[in-house]
């Protein structure tokens, strides 16, 4: 169905800190991943309306090991450019986000193609995050990055810097100047330069990644400054409309079409009306925007807050998404279904196996649910406030340190856990584990005041059914019919805000599955038949 608008967000569920790029008539969108692994979301489209996800690039132990790196690190803010025949793509893998320090290591991976070969990495640096390459049109390269300033009394987002990139070289080269202090909205950081009409323009977000977030525009003669504000600051903010759906939009990239339309993509947040809890996460926005006769970029609509519905590119009619998203996996694939991920590890046939039970996903039972270095979690994003979940499991407990089932799930601080365990006295029983925002203690909560005792013969079917903050896990044994387990929980505890809160909190919801062997053994638990399934929408 072809209705001339592009429907906001674009991509749905947690993709946050768009880089987006033009090379022919396809374009494509990079997004952080932090601790999910592989590292990296790049999205295709013909029409900036319609975008599948093609490339998860940083795939192996010398591109990213995650190993480690707290909740919430990872991989932040990468940059997606095409220059001289190739796609270049920097990003950052931060290894700690508590205390003074970042300790934030900076890499280039290129590819002829979208789909590889990515290259090993080049280290760039180690001096701030949110990484960006400038290819000038001097063919000079150009890396800018926010400074982390640890010192105490200091304003520790300490500008952008800008140094040069010798490609022949493999190295930066050369001053580093720090060219954009910012403006009093502050944490300025995600910084890309571009180039237009003999002006370099930088766009910056600011106000951290809450309610107070933006897009800042500043332009300079020269590359390294001084750079003057746009007139009004802000070419993107929802921080003064707090009726907008879309909030805490900020840190984004433009792209010009191939007739010199121009489309600026952000992140944004859909929270809900009650709590201002966005369980979806950080997700991606476009907006429409024209160059003034001043040389500034404003929003075409007149305001800097971004739109549900944005009129489509002239030159190509955009088409309303399918809304009938339900998906099945039968797990008779090679590889893993590209819609999951897991954490942290490289080393994923130390987690899972899609071959040694065809038609299963066999998890071999690591850490705990929420260990930084070691668990089998395989689990795909929550895309919908309203939506079931649901996957049959064969497994064979023999103490209560094995676990496995299925779970919603943010960090360690904020999940539920329908799983199959082993009780003493009981034997093979389901029950639930919720942590319901518990920083920095990650205690568990009862979420099932009494277990269900299952038989040791056949696979148990578990579902989820999530409706904006209702969740409300079920199972069937035995074929019978489904049964409810537990209360209705909270599933707004699985969101940005919960707990530690939207400033340290940076990915989103994720529905899949677990499995746990604390005696470290490996015990397997297969998984069959994962549905995904919307059940309406807002």
């Amino acid at each position: 169905m072809t209705d001339g608008m592009i429907h906001n967000p674009i991509l749905e569920g947690f993709n946050p800190d768009p880089s987006i790029v033009r090379v022919g008539e396809d374009y494509f969108i990079a997004t952080s991943t932090f601790e999910w692994y592989p590292g990296v979301q790049i999205h295709y489209s013909r029409d900036l309306s319609n975008w599948r996800l093609v490339s998860r690039p940083l795939n192996r132990a010398s591109q990213l090991d995650m190993r480690g790196n707290p909740d919430s690190c990872g991989v932040w803010a990468p940059c997606l450019t095409y220059a001289d025949g190739l796609f270049w793509l920097v990003y950052t893998d931060v290894k700690r986000y508590d205390g003074n320090y970042k300790d934030t290591h900076n890499y280039l991976v290129t590819a002829p193609a979208i789909e590889g070969p990515w290259s090993d990495p080049v280290r760039l640096n180690s001096s701030g995050f949110d990484p960006s390459l400038f290819h000038d049109d001097d063919g000079s390269k150009w890396l800018v990055n926010l400074v982390w300033d640890h010192r105490p009394a200091h304003n520790r987002f300490g500008g952008i810097l800008l140094q040069e990139y010798d490609a022949s070289r493999g190295a930066l080269i050369g001053a580093i100047t720090n060219i954009f202090p910012g403006t009093a909205l502050g944490c300025t950081e995600g910084p890309h330069l571009y180039k237009r009409n003999n002006w370099y323009y930088l766009l910056t977000a600011e106000g951290g990644t809450g309610y107070n977030h933006a897009i800042t525009m500043a332009r300079s003669p020269a590359l390294t400054g001084p750079y003057e504000v746009h007139p009004e600051m802000h070419l993107v903010t929802a921080k003064d409309s707090p009726s907008a759906p879309l909030q805490r939009a900020g840190h984004g990239d433009f792209v010009e079409t191939e007739n010199g339309e121009v489309y600026v993509v952000s992140l944004v947040s859909r929270p809900l009306s009650d709590s201002r809890r966005s369980p979806l996460g950080r997700e991606t926005a476009i907006e429409r925007a024209v160059w003034g006769d001043d040389g500034w970029l404003r929003l075409e609509h007149g305001s800097p807050a971004p739109r549900l519905n944005v009129p489509a590119s002239k030159k190509r009619s955009a088409t309303r998404p399918n809304a009938d998203k339900a998906v099945a996996y039968d797990f008779n694939t090679k590889t893993l279904p590209i819609d999951f991920q897991w954490l942290r590890t490289p080393d994923a046939e130390r987690i899972f196996s899609l071959t040694d039970r065809p038609g299963h996903l066999r998890l071999f039972g690591r850490e705990a649910i929420g260990s930084w270095f070691e668990q089998a979690l395989v689990a795909r994003r929550a895309t919908d406030f309203a939506y079931s979940a649901s996957v049959k499991l064969a497994f064979h407990p023999t103490t209560f340190q094995h676990c496995a089932g299925l779970t919603v799930y943010y960090n360690r601080h904020k999940f539920h856990y329908l799983h199959v365990t082993h009780d003493e006295r009981l034997g093979q029983i389901l029950t639930i584990q919720s942590c319901l925002g518990d920083w920095p203690e990650a205690r568990l909560a009862r979420s099932c005041s009494e277990p269900v005792v299952l038989s040791a013969d056949g696979p148990v079917e578990l579902t989820v059914h999530v409706a904006d903050d209702r969740l409300q896990f079920s199972y069937s044994a035995d074929g019978a019919a489904k049964k409810d387990i537990g209360p209705v929980l909270d599933a707004s505890i699985c969101s940005d805000e919960a707990g530690r809160g939207e400033h340290a909190s940076f990915t989103g919801s994720f529905v899949g599955m677990a499995c746990q062997d604390s005696t470290g053994q490996g015990t397997p638990a297969d998984f069959q038949d994962f549905r995904y399934v919307p059940e309406g929408s807002r």
